[in-house]
């Protein structure tokens, strides 16, 4: 006959996740990134000067100086040491022109920020990549100066690989090599397809991230823009692809949490943006394709999460 304290040590409780906690913080992974993203940022001041160093940092700063504003307004904690809107400040700077006026980047970082995450509660609350979404912000609001791309081989404005393609200038588009190494008009962090895939490797060498969304993102844009009869390469290789694939695709709070998940995330996101780029009425799509796969994550976690052993039927 089993006594009291027998019985309860045959039971078997089942409790909410997470079960085992790990050394690695916020902080650290965010400084990860960012240690990523240098590459990126060293490369846009060899290509574009000492400018791009002006909007990176007026980005960073508006955007840390926002989250303490907003933070110390509304009484709550501050949490501008975990370097999560450094963060954003780099990616908004990086989807920006070189060009781009000084208070429309620090608009940009105020939408991004007050808007998009701490109005949702903060880190680990918001609906969508404060980043992305403040560019798209940013396009509406300013299509005419954000559109306009300077060349790094002569200093002037001209069309993105992305506009000559949609407009058959084929006979214009800068070599593979020159579009590897970032020597063609884009904004600041996007253009050197080399730097970004650097940093895409130190992320998954540190396990910061995982390979299931950059792959599949980038795979499917190759397949559908090869099925439509387009140069995959040059699809790959230019605009925001590697650098939303990378380091926006990825983002923990807005992309699902299952590998499943994450694979039909990027495939998602690839089949849009070749969509938004072939059909679309400008030439590029990565942002509006990685805000709606947003908007999809919950749907796709319900559909790709595990059901937890031993958890009660809702």
């Amino acid at each position: 006959m089993h006594n009291k304290d027998q019985t309860e040590q045959t039971q078997l409780f089942v409790s909410v996740s997470p079960h085992i906690r790990g050394s690695v913080t916020t902080n650290d992974i965010m400084l990860d990134v960012l240690i990523a993203l240098a590459p990126a940022f060293i490369i846009s001041m060899i290509i574009f000067g000492a400018r791009a160093a002006l909007v990176v940092f007026v980005c960073i700063a508006a955007c840390v100086f926002c989250e303490w504003a907003y933070e110390k307004a509304m009484k709550k904690p501050i949490t501008i040491r975990d370097c999560s809107a450094a963060i954003t400040g780099v990616l908004l700077a990086f989807n920006l022109p070189v060009n781009i006026s000084i208070w429309q980047a620090v608009f940009g970082s105020a939408v991004a920020i007050i808007l998009i995450k701490q109005l949702f509660g903060g880190l680990g609350k918001n609906f969508a990549n404060p980043a992305i979404t403040a560019r798209i912000v940013m396009f509406l609001a300013f299509s005419a100066p954000m559109t306009i791309w300077t060349s790094p081989l002569d200093g002037l404005t001209g069309a993105t690989p992305l506009a000559l393609l949609a407009n058959g200038e084929v006979d214009a588009l800068p070599s593979l090599t020159d579009m590897f190494l970032g020597l063609h008009g884009g904004a600041l962090g996007e253009t050197c397809a080399a730097a970004l895939l650097f940093g895409g490797v130190y992320l998954l060498i540190r396990r910061v991230i995982t390979w299931h969304t950059p792959v599949a993102f980038i795979a499917a844009v190759g397949v559908f823009t090869a099925i439509l009869g387009h140069d995959p390469l040059y699809h790959i290789l230019s605009g925001g692809l590697l650098l939303g694939a990378i380091f926006m695709a990825t983002d923990y709070v807005t992309t699902p949490y299952t590998n499943s998940g994450r694979l039909i995330f990027g495939i998602g996101a690839g089949l849009l943006t070749v969509l938004f780029r072939v059909y679309g009425s400008f030439p590029e799509g990565v942002s509006f394709a990685i805000l709606l796969m947003n908007i999809l994550t919950p749907y796709i976690n319900k559909l790709t999460g595990s059901k937890p052993l031993g958890g009660v039927r809702p």
